[in-house]
This record gives structure tokens, sequence and C-alpha cells, in this order.
């Protein structure tokens, strides 16, 4: 089985966080792996045609996000990719990381993305995670795409 992710890394963070991933489906079951695009500023919008995740930090410019606002910055060439023509049809899940100092704004973008784009947060992390944190997002995804494919069998 591939599982399929979007990402964006500004700050190395996440592409650290994907590697993990990749190190541990390979470590674990070798019939299941991780196949991740990094998604950046000079990446084309193209179209998905297979399901796929995305994972996505936050970053915000203004406002705290709950009561006065908020301004993404940073994320936006994801954002395009999955408003590209009918490409959030695809997207199964959203993971997100960020930094628990900020309270409230604790993977925000990870919660915005979901309810922009109709797909579940299936989980979260801090930073550059741990190895519970990959161990626990690597089942979530395995186990939210086999759930979204045995859907798709009806």
């Amino acid at each position: 089985m591939i599982v399929r992710i979007l990402y964006i890394s500004l700050g190395g963070n996440t592409r650290h966080f994907i590697k993990k991933l990749q190190a541990y489906g390979q470590q674990l079951d070798t019939s299941i792996q991780i196949e991740a695009k990094e998604i950046t500023d000079a990446s084309f919008d193209s179209i998905e045609t297979t399901p796929y995740f995305v994972l996505v930090p936050t970053y915000l410019d203004g406002g705290n996000g709950i009561d006065n606002g908020v301004k993404e910055i940073m994320t936006n060439p994801l954002h395009e990719q999955l408003s590209y023509q009918n490409n959030a049809d695809q997207l199964i899940g959203v993971v997100g990381s960020g930094n628990k100092n900020f309270n409230v704004q604790y993977v925000l973008t990870a919660r915005r993305y979901a309810e922009i784009f109709n797909a579940p947060l299936i989980g979260d992390y801090e930073l550059r995670g741990n190895d519970q944190d990959v161990k626990r997002i690597f089942n979530a995804l395995v186990t939210r795409q086999k759930e979204y494919l045995s859907t798709q069998k009806d």
C-alpha cells in the first residue's frame, strides 16, 4: 500500500518528520510505503488523481486566529495546490505541526485546512516530532487510508 503525502516544509521540521515516517514504515512493514511530495513556491499546481494526506506546519502573521482574525503565511503554495481544480476531492486527512508554546494557535493552520477542504484532522505533533509521534502518526495515516479505501469498494 502506498500512503501519499503532500507537504510544505519551510524550516525543515516537516521534511525531517516525513523522513522519519518513511524510515519507520520501511523498518516496520515493507508493504507500506510513504510517498511524499514537497510543495514549494517553485511547484506548479498539478492534478491529484489518487488519495493523499497533507502535513502542514503553522505559520501565522497577525491575529490570534480566534477572535481577531488570522493571516496565514508561508503555506500558500500548499493551499493553492489543494485548491487547484478538484484536488481537494482526493484529500483524505490532515496532520498538523506547530509549537505548543503558542497555545490556541497550535496546529491552527491544519485545523483551518481540515475545515476549508472538508477533511478530517487525524493527528498533530510538535516541531520535529519524537519517536512516539512518528509511530502514532504513521498508524493514523495507515488506519485512515484503509478506512477510506474500504468505503470506496462499495
